[in-house]
């Protein structure tokens, strides 16, 4: 992994701040596009999957951690990138997938799935352990979510030895944004409190001291923090460096911590160099990608529905259209307002809760639909000026959907990879 990880906050304190894209997402297209920056860029890369999305029972894409290296490992292969510069990272890792279950039942399975992560190649581990479970509150105290945090610590660490693998590397806290996104308009959003995050650094250490795991602190990476970014249905709230001042002082204190940034999809290249600047070295970013995604299979869909005659009007969004309204479960509760306003978030939303129906096998037949008949044929110039404007209009001579959808997340990526080499 070479200081990919490890050197983040040396490289900070030297004056020299450099970020890490934190690639959130399943969907093979994204993976791709992640993979093919890499080799582009001649860098590694930081792939992470979310303790809802993967874990021991599958998740809600049903794949195990070990099914999820393999699917990655396997597009790596296809585009060239060695193994060994893709790190692997779990999100949340915790008992938040099993909270309606007792305490230590929860914790129980949140040990499992954390050893699964280990025992598959995860290297970076985020530990989060605030979700209250069946009894108990909503949001942990410290306390409570550090002992948790240290339980979680200690066991990843045994898998390790026993697998002869490197050991982890652990990040902790919790303050962050809604997964996802909000679920409403956005006015201002406050970072975290400065003390807020003294005590949640204080308390973990601590408590790893007295249960023995100094040495497993020494691993701690970085924190999460809310550093006033987030975005809602229809909006976003840019990072605002003046008021984070206070928060982003805490690092002074803490040589060998970095901060973690969840949610920050959506933010200009500015915005997120200067949160690599002010020490947010490590930028998640999720929906955003598939947002990108959909953005470019839509316009792709009007593009085809223009260019050959029997395609039809649009019929993915019909589709995807059809496969929401059956299955409400990922955006129902999430989008409110009108049957008209419900309707336009349901596609269009920054949330894209539409991500969750892309592996439906009516979706995936949409799309391959949209594939045969796209493929291997030019599309004008003035089709792509229309359709896809935020695209090379030269793509569509290259005839391949997937370099068009690849080009449309890269576009996000490459914004990413602008701010953390800054």
């Amino acid at each position: 992994m070479s200081s990919f990880l490890t050197g983040l906050a040396g490289d900070l304190r030297a004056g020299h701040p450099r970020g890490v894209t934190s690639v959130c997402s399943s969907h093979p297209i994204v993976i791709r596009a992640a993979l093919r920056r890499a080799v582009l860029d001649e860098s590694e890369v930081l792939i992470e999957a979310t303790c809802n999305q993967v874990n021991q029972f599958g998740g809600y894409t049903g794949m195990q951690p070990a099914d999820f290296v393999r699917f990655v490992l396997q597009i790596a292969d296809e585009e060239g990138l060695a193994p060994a510069r893709i790190v692997f990272g779990g999100d949340h890792l915790g008992p938040n997938p099993w909270k309606g279950d007792a305490p230590e039942a929860a914790m129980e399975k949140a040990e499992a799935m954390v050893e699964a992560y280990v025992a598959a190649g995860f290297r970076k581990i985020h530990l989060d352990a605030s979700m209250g479970c069946l009894g108990e509150p909503v949001a942990l105290d410290d306390e409570t979510t550090a002992g948790r945090a240290a339980r979680l610590a200690s066991r990843a660490d045994a898998v390790a030895r026993e697998k002869g693998l490197p050991l982890p590397l652990y990040i902790i806290g919790t303050e962050v944004p809604v997964p996802g996104g909000a679920d409403h308009a956005l006015s201002d959003l406050q970072p975290t409190a400065p003390e807020a995050a003294r005590h949640t650094i204080e308390v973990h250490r601590r408590i790893f001291a007295e249960r023995g795991l100094d040495g497993v602190f020494e691993r701690v990476l970085g924190v999460v923090v809310q550093p006033g970014v987030e975005f809602g249905s229809e909006n976003v709230i840019p990072y605002q460096p003046e008021k984070a001042t206070l928060l982003n002082a805490v690092l002074e204190e803490e040589p060998k911590l970095v901060f973690e940034a969840h949610s920050t999809d959506y933010q200009s290249q500015a915005a997120l160099t200067a949160l690599v600047r002010d020490g947010y070295a490590i930028l998640k970013v999720g929906p955003g990608l598939t947002f990108a995604l959909r953005e470019a299979l839509y316009g792709l869909d009007l593009v085809a529905s223009e260019l050959e005659p029997t395609y039809g009007d649009r019929p993915l969004r019909a589709a995807m259209e059809h496969i929401m309204l059956r299955e409400p479960k990922d955006w129902k509760g999430h989008y409110h307002g009108t049957d008209a306003e419900q309707a336009l978030q349901r596609h269009y939303s920054y949330s894209d809760r539409i991500r969750y129906y892309w592996n439906r096998p009516e979706a995936e037949a949409a799309v391959a639909r949209l594939r045969d008949a796209l493929d291997g044929r030019v599309i004008p110039e003035t089709l792509m000026r229309q359709f896809l404007p935020f695209l090379d209009v030269g793509l569509g001579r290259a005839g391949s959907v997937d370099n068009i959808l690849i080009a449309s997340v890269d576009r996000e990526l490459a914004t990413y990879a602008a701010a953390c080499q800054a």
